[in-house]
């Protein structure tokens, strides 16, 4: 009995839901990784093999030049895999995950995990440029929505369900299970309280222990001992310097964002169907990818690029000219990949992107300012922390994970000075996140902001702010338009049919029926059109008052002492819907939840 009771509890059930989440997350990471090996030693090398380190440059494969096909390969397979079974699939994923949390109350398909991981692994296999984080995002957030759906509980739930799995994907992949939690904080969960942040902990957690056990309890790269001395001992100047590295990547995140749907748009311009674009788009990465085999002895911005993240970081690559020809061949390869119609993460190539450009930015400095002491390593890991915290908006996010993947407390300081100008930078030259872009342009917006808004709580008397007038039904309308000519603002006025409320002309509709009605055959007050009502009790809360008026489809409510209307002297006072939007700050983005969901 007690046993039943301990499962049946809402609290506890959910705990053990969030755990079964985190590790499923943390195993699908595991096999996902696998996946990418298999098939990236297929495509690349000709062999069956699931190991394989994305730190470690691709070695030279059979094939020679006729390596430009492998992308081509994988992109008949991404297509044929997208268009036929879950075109959700399609793209970054995590914009997908984000709708389904805002706009379909946390419903994602089951297939679309099992295709998700098909697909960009094949994509991310066979040299297309882009991330395994998004992926594995959806994947966990796929698994937490089904559990959600086999299981009943409330929506609340289920959407925590989802933060879990899209938490635990992060987690398990860079060993980073508190920038695991701050992600699910930042872009995913819609409430931020006690009962739902312990579960996405427990779920972080718990997928961070999966992926230690396959991976090891080690960062994601490595990275040797990092020259940046202690906060107290950084000269002035260099705090000034890496605001002006920060300013610049912020602008590099907008061009990013930008080129991203540019080539998005110019690809669905193009003639042909899915497979001809996405063929025509990843022959072209495979050319770029073969030109920089052809004269440089790398690959390079094949599939992840963590092997040029890794050489920035160990000292290897130290050449500024080539560091920013792999800034802009990165930026093109991804902009054709998931232009295209490629599936994958944009979280990698923006490490790419901000190790190069802050591993060169520190090599020009110190050759011009030698005594500012920025040190390659520390730079690029600042660079890296300001194009994923500017282009995707998750600034704590990219900040907490840098230091959990450093683990040195001396780049915390310059790190979020820099992310910060730069998140400010990108905000200043364009509002959307790469992520929230993609929702934006069909129409779905999120919310900037998460928020116990205070206005909510506050009572339905205090929305009364136009004045009130009573008038008989069978009043002359010459009389009505004396009093509201008189009157400013014009009042909201109670028709009354013996001594009852027959209907209500709130102001801005009394305006209207006035202009109308100023030549019409109307002569009578209650001759003009009103509008229906609900009835509210003065203490009624907003957030009450507002899913009352929508639940009955009425924009108008009449607000009585006792929430009931036995005669006209019962009403206080009017509310409209127009009052509750503009008396006070009323968040617009929350009206269009309540008026989605009631």
């Amino acid at each position: 009995m007690k046993m039943r009771w301990l499962l049946g509890s809402s609290p506890f059930r959910l705990a053990l839901l969030a755990t079964l989440v985190g590790l499923v997350a943390g195993a699908g990471a595991v096999v996902f990784r696998g996946l990418i090996a298999v098939f990236h030693n297929l495509f690349f090398l000709g062999r069956f093999s699931v190991f394989y380190s994305a730190n470690a440059h691709t070695a030279v494969g059979p094939w020679g030049a006729w390596v430009v096909l492998v992308p081509v390969g994988g992109a008949i397979l991404v297509a044929f895999l997208v268009k036929n079974f879950a075109p959700e699939a399609k793209g970054h994923g995590v914009p997908e995950v984000m709708d389904a949390v805002y706009y379909h109350r946390g419903l994602i398909r089951p297939i679309v995990a099992l295709v998700k991981s098909l697909a960009s692994s094949i994509s991310i296999g066979s040299g297309g440029s882009v991330g395994r984080e998004g992926p594995i995002i959806q994947i966990g957030a796929a698994f937490g929505s089904t559990l959600g759906q086999m299981i009943r509980m409330p929506e609340w739930q289920r959407l925590t369900l989802v933060a879990c799995g899209a938490g635990g994907g992060i987690a398990a992949t860079f060993n980073t299970p508190i920038g695991g939690m701050l992600f699910a904080i930042e872009l995913i969960l819609p409430e931020i309280s006690a009962r739902t942040l312990v579960p996405v902990a427990i779920a972080t957690g718990g997928a961070t222990f999966v992926g230690r056990l396959a991976f090891g309890d080690h960062p994601s790269f490595d990275i040797p001992a990092l020259a940046i001395p202690a906060a107290h001992a950084i000269p002035a100047l260099s705090y000034l310097a890496y605001v002006t590295l920060g300013i610049v990547l912020g602008t590099v995140a907008v061009l990013y964002i930008r080129s991203l749907y540019a080539f998005e748009d110019m690809f669905d311009r193009m003639p042909g169907n899915y497979y001809t674009r996405h063929i025509t788009g990843m022959l072209l990465v495979g050319i770029i990818m073969y030109l920089f085999m052809h004269h440089y002895g790398y690959y390079y911005v094949q599939g992840i690029g963590y092997a040029v993240v890794q050489d920035t970081l160990s000292g290897s690559l130290n050449v500024p000219y080539l560091m920013v020809l792999l800034f802009v061949a990165k930026l093109l390869v991804t902009a054709l990949t998931l232009g295209s119609g490629a599936s994958g993460g944009v979280f990698s190539p923006s490490l790419f992107m901000g190790a190069v450009l802050g591993g060169a930015y520190a090599i020009l400095v110190d050759k011009l300012m030698p005594g500012l002491q920025l040190a390659v390593p520390g730079t690029a890991i600042i660079g890296m922390a300001c194009v994923v915290g500017a282009a995707t908006g998750a600034v704590l996010t990219a900040t907490v994970m840098i230091f959990e993947m450093t683990r040195d407390y001396n780049v915390i300081i310059p790190l979020i000075i820099a992310v910060a100008f730069a998140y400010g930078m990108r905000t200043l030259l364009f509002n959307d996140s790469i992520y929230t872009l993609k929702l934006t342009r069909r129409g779905h917006h999120i919310p900037v902001s998460m928020q116990t808004h205070l206005y909510m709580l506050r009572t339905a008397i205090d929305f009364i702010n136009m004045p009130l007038l009573q008038l008989p039904a069978d009043s002359e309308i010459a009389a009505l338009r004396r009093t509201a000519d008189l009157s400013w603002p014009a009042p909201h006025v109670l028709v009354l049919d013996d001594g009852q409320v027959h209907a209500v002309l709130p102001s801005h509709e009394l305006r209207r029926e006035l202009s109308l009605r100023a030549s019409s055959g109307a002569r009578r007050v209650g001759q003009l059109h009103g509008t229906a009502f609900v009835v509210a009790k003065a203490t009624d809360q907003l957030f009450d008052l507002v899913a009352a008026m929508r639940a009955h489809d009425r924009n108008v409510a009449l607000i009585t002492r006792e929430g009931k209307l036995e005669s006209a002297a019962d009403v206080l006072g009017v509310v409209t819907w127009a009052d509750i939007m503009e008396h006070g700050n009323f968040p617009r983005q929350l009206v269009g939840q309540y008026e989605r969901h009631g």
